[in-house]
C-alpha cells in the first residue's frame, strides 16, 4: 500500500511539508509506504479546457502534472496539502489539481476511483477552513472517500519551527495517518474477501438552462 502526499508549497521543506511529514511518518509507522510530490516552482498553467485528455487520461500541457498522473495510477491513498493565500488553497496547487483530476476522474479510469483522500492546509494565522473546504470538493466528486481527523486538517505557524509548536494540529496529523492507514487495510480486506465494488454509471451530465 502507498499513498501519494502532495506539496503545493513553492517551500519544498516549509510548513505545510512540515504537515505532510507528520501524515507521512504517522503511516510509515502502520506499515504504508508514502511519497511526497513536490509541485514546485516553475509556471503552471490552469486548465485551458481543450479537452484532449478525455481522450488520453493525460493533459496536453507536458508538465509537472503529467508526473503526477504517472504515480497517482499506482498509489492507493493521496494526501493534498497547500499554504493559505488569501484565505484560499494555493494558486499553484488549484491549477494543478484543476488538471490533474480533470484529466484523472473520466469514466472507468482508476487514477482516483475509490481511493481515500485527504487535504490539510497550512496557515500563519487564517483562512484555513476555507482553503480545506477548496480542496476537498476535488475528493468529492471524483467519488473518493474522503479521510477525516478529530479536527479540521490544518496546522498554524510562519516557520516549519512554529508549526512544530501547533501540538494540536499535529496530533491531527497523526490520527489523519492513522485513519487513512486503517481505511486502506480494511478496504484491501474487503477486496481480499471478494467484496465487489459498486456499480459504475455513466456520467449523464444535465445542463441547467433547456
Amino acid at each position: 500500500m502507498k499513498v501519494l502526499l502532495v506539496n503545493g508549497s513553492p517551500h519544498e521543506k516549509g510548513c505545510t511539508y512540515t504537515a505532510l511529514e507528520e501524515v507521512a511518518k504517522t503511516l510509515n509507522a502502520e506499515g504504508v509506504e508514502t511519497e511526497i510530490f513536490q509541485v514546485g516552482t516553475k509556471p503552471l498553467s490552469g486548465c485551458i479546457a481543450c479537452g484532449s485528455c478525455r481522450k488520453t487520461g493525460r493533459c496536453a500541457i507536458s508538465d509537472v502534472v503529467n508526473e503526477f498522473l504517472d504515480r497517482a495510477k499506482d498509489a492507493d491513498g493521496f494526501v493534498f496539502g497547500s499554504p493559505v493565500h488569501f484565505a484560499a488553497a494555493s494558486g499553484a496547487i488549484t491549477s494543478f489539481m484543476d488538471r490533474a483530476f480533470y484529466a484523472g476522474r473520466s469514466f472507468n479510469s482508476e487514477t482516483f476511483y475509490l481511493k481515500p483522500a485527504a487535504g490539510i492546509v497550512s496557515a500563519r494565522r487564517a483562512g484555513t477552513t476555507a482553503a480545506f473546504d477548496q480542496l476537498i470538493k476535488y475528493f468529492t466528486l471524483s467519488e473518493m472517500p474522503v479521510v477525516s481527523s478529530r479536527y479540521w486538517n490544518m496546522v498554524h505557524g510562519h516557520t516549519p519551527e512554529e508549526v512544530k509548536k501547533d501540538i494540536e494540529g499535529l496530533q491531527t496529523m497523526r490520527i489523519l495517518g492513522r485513519n487513512m492507514a486503517w481505511f486502506l487495510k480494511c478496504k484491501a480486506a474487503g477486496i481480499k474477501a471478494g467484496v465487489p465494488f459498486p456499480e459504475r454509471e455513466e456520467i449523464t451530465p444535465t445542463n441547467f438552462i433547456r
